[in-house]
């Protein structure tokens, strides 16, 4: 399979690599300790475009391939992970309304979000299903032209600073599992819609992780994303970017972790001969070096057989989010056990490194319950 990169391509991973290193990675430090959300910083990725990158130009976007957009995502995450986060999950709710709504939904919201006027969230996740998408009990009971929402989610990505939110519901009591949930859009400040718990975490710090409680909060009928019923149609659509896109946030933490240990173990001596004279060492920065490679391959071949709606397409999509996340836990413990006690204290980015990359391996689905879900496709 050829993997080479367009022009197209390249210039894509070019402008978020100045932009990150430029906007992004000064300011990363600062938002981990004080847990600011950079809201200035999604201007940045706003001004060149890339906040549009998951919607039509119909609609004012700059929609690009699925392996463009990990590119961008990859290198902005090499700078600061928590920005990546909250603009992958502004960029699958984005993607959501594109594939669900109705031509006036689309006009109304896609166009303030391509510009990042507006930012979209995704709200799936709730305190007594929690990764399983599937069983979800926040309901969404007819009430005329409009829904009833009531129920709470939990750990939503953006919480309070969203503008819009990509919320999973059940339309139908009577049909279990997935059969009975839709997707709704429902605004921030909508009546009866409020926040809970802003958690505090192990990393991600400036993503704002929040509660949302909806008491019969009222969302018309019109902001239904596919038919009712229609949830597995959206959340089918979606989940190989979603897989994708936390695997990409993988490869750029653990691609500066690896950068950052061979340029420290060049430079620390120990006690007269630099670190990399030790063979344990050069061993390690080898099997780093060599995992990236591999699951950037994975991933990457992943995109591209996403794009070009491949048989099993979301099989390697799962499996380079379950491969990728968790090759970033390996490398990024190893760079802060090369680095020793110096990568162990927060003045350097290893231990933030370590944290989000921990992270990933949660997000969007744990491992265990994605592994589950392979299975499935892998034993059909």
């Amino acid at each position: 399979m050829d993997l080479s990169f367009s022009t197209e391509q390249l210039q894509i991973q070019n402008l978020a690599g100045e932009l990150a290193q430029k906007e992004l990675a000064p300011k990363a430090a600062e938002i981990d300790r004080t847990s600011a959300f950079p809201r200035d910083s999604l201007k940045k990725l706003a001004g060149v475009g890339l906040m549009g990158i998951g919607v039509p130009s119909d609609f004012g976007g700059s929609k690009s391939d699925t392996l463009s957009y990990l590119l961008a995502v990859e290198e902005l995450a090499k700078a600061c992970a928590s920005t990546t986060l909250i603009f992958t999950t502004h960029v699958e709710a984005s993607s959501a309304i594109v594939l669900g709504g109705s031509e006036d939904t689309k006009k109304q919201y896609l166009p303030a979000l391509a510009k990042g006027e507006k930012l979209g969230s995704l709200a799936a996740t709730e305190p007594g299903s929690g990764s399983n998408v599937f069983n979800v009990e926040m309901s969404a009971r007819a009430d005329g032209d409009h829904y009833l929402v009531n129920g709470t989610k939990a750990f939503i990505t953006n919480g309070e600073e969203a503008d819009v939110y990509v919320t999973t519901v059940r339309t139908n009591p009577e049909q279990p599992g997935p059969i009975g949930q839709s997707m709704l859009l429902i605004e921030k400040g909508s009546h009866g819609f409020s926040f809970g718990t802003k958690y505090e975490r192990m990393g991600f710090h400036g993503v704002s992780p929040r509660e949302l409680i909806f008491e019969d909060c009222r969302v018309p009928k019109a902001n239904l994303l596919g038919p009712e019923g229609g949830f597995m149609m959206i959340q089918g659509a979606i989940s190989g970017g979603m897989m994708l896109g936390a695997a990409a946030i993988s490869l750029g933490i653990a691609q500066v972790a690896l950068e950052g240990t061979i340029k420290y173990a060049k430079e620390r001596l120990q006690p007269a001969q630099p670190l990399t004279a030790y063979q344990v060492v050069k061993f390690m920065l080898v099997d780093m070096s060599t995992a990236v490679d591999a699951a950037r391959a994975l991933t990457y071949r992943a995109a591209v057989a996403l794009d070009s709606a491949a048989p099993r397409a979301a099989l390697d999509c799962f499996k380079a989010k379950i491969f990728t996340t968790e090759m970033a836990v390996d490398v990024t413990n190893k760079a802060l056990q090369i680095h020793g006690g110096t990568g162990y204290c927060c003045y350097l980015p290893i231990e933030r490194y370590y944290r989000d990359a921990r992270g990933v391996t949660i997000h969007t689905q744990p491992t265990e319950t994605l592994k589950d879900l392979t299975a499935m496709f892998l034993l059909a």
